[in-house]
């Protein structure tokens, strides 16, 4: 929408596209999904126990299909031209190669063609004259991401892997997987991450913040190596500048950054919630898996920290619990005149109400972080799971 800023717009869909279910706990069991783009082979077995660098999948991307155009270079019919040619389909060929040449007059004079490609001989035209070359093919492997098992097999395409683990859900993120020792690196909720809180011995490292992460930050972040940042919110501004352009409202997770970013609340500076701050601390110094990767419209895809506390366990009743809308549960309005306001349910009316668009739904009453009660509808929240 031109002349609407990157903030307002993506704040405007958090405000109406996002659905019950951002998740801050403690004890939680998780299975995350490792498949390959194409087939290919699954490297791990069921109950293997994984490291997030762990190769679960391998897959051969085929190479590029490239023209050697063998009568043009000779300057001959296309069947003639074919005749010149040396190898057979099937072959390996390498760059440089001498794949074809003339008997010239008398033994000299002779016109010689060399492949300008490294691959094999897919195909030879007789109608064209030219011999087609596939280059050789690119291997991709698919790693765990996660320290965990594997629960289950996607044959040919990948694994799915369990852990039961800390879990911080973020509301918005950039930047693709990563790992790295957690660090909380400001005191306080409502302390901003700034270059000065960054050290050398950041290097690899994802960074805690308060309220924000400023641009000296960002910079410095960058500098050092650091792998990840989370903080409760980020200028608009100053994203745009860590990403080279004016972000939109699509999935992200694939920007071309050296860092990942996790904001846990909003855009701006916006103190994080305690709750989840407390969380992080607990954190500090543990090994921990980090993805920016956000998609706000169907298909909810929300950017989280992962942090592993054991390994091969079936999932705590606690974690359960955690997701049940109840009497004193933590949740986040995530529609207006509320939204981003933190509060807990104070009570869950059975009876259907009418809302301001005329249609009877569910609802409940909550107590806001800033002390009044409201009444919203409870499809308008989301649950915020603690430890």
């Amino acid at each position: 929408m031109p002349g609407i800023s990157a903030l307002r717009r993506i704040n405007s869909t958090l405000a109406s596209a996002y659905t019950p279910g951002l998740t801050v706990s403690g004890d939680i069991v998780i299975r995350r999904t490792r498949r390959l783009p194409i087939k290919g082979e699954t490297l791990v077995q069921v109950g293997d126990p994984v490291k997030p660098e762990t190769p679960v999948a391998r897959a051969l991307l085929p190479g590029m299909l490239q023209t050697l155009k063998l009568g043009e270079k000779l300057g001959m019919e296309p069947k003639d031209a074919i005749g010149m040619f040396r190898l057979n389909i099937g072959e390996p060929i390498e760059k440089g190669q001498l794949v074809a040449e003339t008997k010239g007059l008398f033994g000299m004079f002779k016109s010689q063609v060399t492949s300008d490609f490294a691959g094999t001989v897919e195909a030879i035209s007789d109608v064209t004259g030219n011999v087609l070359v596939r280059e050789p093919s690119i291997p991709i492997e698919m790693d765990a991401y996660i320290e965990g098992r594997v629960a289950d097999l996607l044959p040919q395409e990948g694994a799915i892997i369990e852990t039961r683990c800390a879990l911080v859900q973020g509301i918005f993120g950039v930047g693709g997987e990563r790992t790295g020792v957690v660090r909380v690196a400001v005191a306080n909720v409502s302390e901003a991450l700034e270059g000065s809180h960054i050290q050398d011995s950041d290097a690899g490292k994802i960074l805690v913040g308060g309220s924000g992460i400023s641009a000296d930050a960002l910079q410095r972040a960058q500098q050092v190596g650091v792998k990840g940042l989370i903080a409760g919110g980020i200028k608009d501004s100053d994203l745009i500048k860590l990403l080279g352009y004016e972000i939109g409202v699509a999935i992200t997770g694939t920007e071309n950054i050296p860092l990942t970013l996790l904001v846990t609340e909003g855009f701006g500076y916006l103190a994080m919630a305690g709750r989840t701050f407390e969380l992080l601390k607990t954190l500090d110094g543990k090994m921990a898996s980090i993805n920016g990767a956000t998609q706000i419209r169907a298909g909810v895809i929300r950017p989280e920290l992962i942090v592993p506390i054991a390994a091969d366990v079936a999932q705590s009743q606690r974690a359960v619990e955690a997701h049940e809308l109840k009497v004193g549960t933590s949740i986040r309005v995530i529609r207006e005149p509320y939204f981003g306001r933190l509060g807990s349910v104070t009570d869950l009316p059975a009876q259907l109400q009418v809302v301001d668009s005329g249609t009877e739904v569910r609802v409940l009453r909550a107590k806001l972080d800033k002390g009044e009660e409201v009444t919203v509808p409870r499809a308008n929240v989301e649950i915020i799971a603690n430890a």
